[in-house]
């Protein structure tokens, strides 16, 4: 039973992640209220791993819940149920933009995807946010705010802006200064 509910979640999670792995993050979320395979804590966890990790980040964060979530045989569901949608569709959308491209409603179609799932990305971002600085680790700065953590975000958000390095860069600062300062 495990399996088919990991499969069907995750087929949903992977049809409808249109914009990458990070618009996969609101349907991670709304997981957590669903099932009981992870916590919100935990998916933030898994975010942080499935970015220090090489690979796309919808696939390591289904394969990285699948196997917490069931094991081994839970990571491959989940992977492979992930995968599926985007193969499926792009294979058929092969086949469709060959016969329409130029038409001017394609292109504003493409043109309000855009807003939409910049939209999504920001609204998880900013619970990714309340989850890296909040002061109990939990989302809504309930407790308040854990200023290093908070200093430490701005200054690397300030360092990918003024330097543009290599992602790894800030996960490697970021993680040598968890340990360093204990976060």
């Amino acid at each position: 039973m495990i399996y088919l509910l990991l499969a069907w979640e995750y087929f949903k999670i992977g049809l409808f992640m249109i914009g990458g792995g990070l618009a996969a993050l609101p349907l991670l979320f709304q997981l957590t209220d669903k099932y009981d395979w992870f916590t919100v804590s935990q998916l933030t966890d898994m975010v942080a791993i499935s970015e220090s990790t090489p690979g796309p980040l919808a696939i390591n964060m289904a394969t990285y819940s699948g196997y917490t979530t069931a094991g081994v045989a839970g990571a491959a569901v989940a992977t492979v149920a992930i995968l599926l949608p985007s193969v499926l569709v792009s294979l058929l959308l092969c086949r469709v933009l060959a016969r329409v491209s130029g038409q001017g409603w394609l292109e504003d179609l493409f043109r309000g995807l855009r807003p939409a799932v910049a939209g999504l990305i920001a609204a998880v971002s900013y619970t990714l946010l309340e989850l890296a600085v909040a002061a109990d680790g939990e989302a809504g700065f309930v407790s308040g705010v854990n200023w290093t953590a908070a200093v430490l975000f701005l200054v690397l958000l300030a360092g990918v802006f003024r330097f543009k390095k290599h992602p790894i860069v800030y996960i490697g600062i970021g993680a040598a200064a968890g340990i360093l300062l204990g976060l």
